[in-house]
């Protein structure tokens, strides 16, 4: 089997990207173990996060640092016997994290986060999947005076971006979230982010289209690449698949393949869990709604209400540890009438991420023929088509839409 491209990973990111070099004339082949959107690309909050302007940074609070190093925090959790092997990336992460960096990386960012709503709903037009787009937003809620108060003047520092909210007190929020509990007192709105009922259906359905259009899945191990003269070759189930170019978007498996290439790009991974719920008696959820307090996000889903967590510092492929979700579970019931659970046990996702809280999009420095696509950092699923079409307009000679310097693989 020949194709001119292949994509390794049928994530949000490797389904994109494989589309939009598709529209652009390339023949592609998207290669991946499983089905479409069938790993990180399915347990998410189903935000597409416009109004994340500022990337997640590295806490830099003494009390929040302290917190976390106690290791009873909901937001992280750490497994003692990983500190060794993610401290050299943590502390990258932390100075990365000043101030003055995170202001750059902001600024890396604002390109590809202006976008992301956009270049889904082309997407989602062209697969006729637009009615799992919402575009109500999320919303922001706080338990004390005092964190609603922070929120709110962190929130003004995005005036000059443009983006819009509502700060809403405890009625004008209960208007908006009538079975909210009154725990929560106030909120603000962000009416700019989108969200879907069912990431995973999204990413399928984008995989569904690629293969309408004549594109074709293969099952197969991406460890298998391997370089032979110009071309490049896979093992897939049904048979060696020969390439010119190839694009590596396997999010937290990336570096499975491309450390055996001789690249140091300093990836790590950030678990995640998530589990769903009945509603209890009629209550409804409208809206996604993130516990600032409570350091979950609780967001209405095709499958039931999905409680999600923060971030499991462990080995990717440890056993999982779903201690988050029995510490939020509790605290989530203070605050909307979540009945039983649905999933039999706790659902794991691995987010790939970078230090500088950035992706690298775009070839590699010493295979001609290989590109990257991953480390989205928490945005994977927001900045999946958008990363698509950076990826593709850099491939097929087209003049890229914004720079894309700030996510080069040779930066490290």
């Amino acid at each position: 089997m020949k194709a001119d491209v292949a994509v390794l990973g049928a994530g949000i990111v490797g389904v994109s990207v494989a589309l939009h070099l598709q529209a652009r004339g390339r023949s592609v082949v998207l290669f991946d173990r499983r089905g479409a959107g069938e790993e990180t690309s399915y347990g998410n909050a189903g935000l597409i996060e416009r109004a994340s302007v500022t990337p997640y940074a590295f806490p830099r609070e003494l009390s929040s640092m302290i917190r976390y190093s106690l290791n009873r925090s909901a937001e992280a959790h750490y497994h003692v016997s990983f500190l060794p092997k993610v401290a050299p990336w943590l502390a990258q992460y932390w100075w990365h994290s000043s101030p003055s960096r995170l202001a750059l990386a902001s600024k890396a960012m604002l390109p590809l986060i202006e976008r992301s709503v956009v270049e889904h709903e082309a997407l989602m037009a062209e697969a006729g999947i637009e009615p799992l787009l919402r575009k109500t937003g999320w919303i922001k809620a706080f338990r004390s005076e005092r964190h609603f108060a922070h929120g709110v003047e962190e929130a003004r520092k995005l005036d000059s971006y443009g983006i819009r909210f509502d700060v809403l007190d405890q009625g004008a929020l209960l208007a908006r979230e009538p079975h909210l509990k009154d725990v929560i007192i106030g909120g603000i709105h962000w009416l700019d982010p989108a969200t879907v009922p069912d990431p995973g259906a999204v990413a399928k359905g984008y995989a569904e289209l690629f293969v309408k259009r004549g594109g074709r899945f293969v099952h197969g191990d991406a460890r298998t690449l391997s370089q032979d003269g110009g071309a490049w070759t896979l093992k897939g189930e049904d048979g060696p698949l020969e390439v010119r170019e190839t694009v590596l978007a396997l999010g937290p498996w990336a570096d499975d393949v491309f450390r055996p290439l001789g690249y140091r790009i300093p990836l790590a991974v950030k678990r995640g869990y998530h589990m769903h719920y009945r509603a209890a008696g009629n209550a409804v959820l409208n809206h996604p709604v993130l516990d600032t307090d409570g350091g979950f996000v609780l967001a209405p889903m095709s499958r039931g209400i999905r409680l999600t967590t923060g971030a499991e510092f462990a080995d990717r492929d440890a056993p999982p540890t779903p201690v988050q979700i029995e510490r939020t579970e509790p605290a989530a019931r203070e605050i909307f009438p979540l009945g039983a659970r649905v999933d039999p046990e706790p659902w794991m996702g691995r987010r790939p991420c970078l230090p500088d809280m950035r992706p690298v999009i775009g070839p590699a420095a010493r295979h001609p023929g290989l590109w990257f696509a991953f480390g989205h950092n928490h945005h994977g699923f927001t900045l999946g088509p958008v990363t698509g079409r950076l990826l593709a307009e850099m491939m097929t000679g087209e003049r890229p839409f914004t720079d894309p310097k700030p996510y080069r693989a040779d930066r490290f």
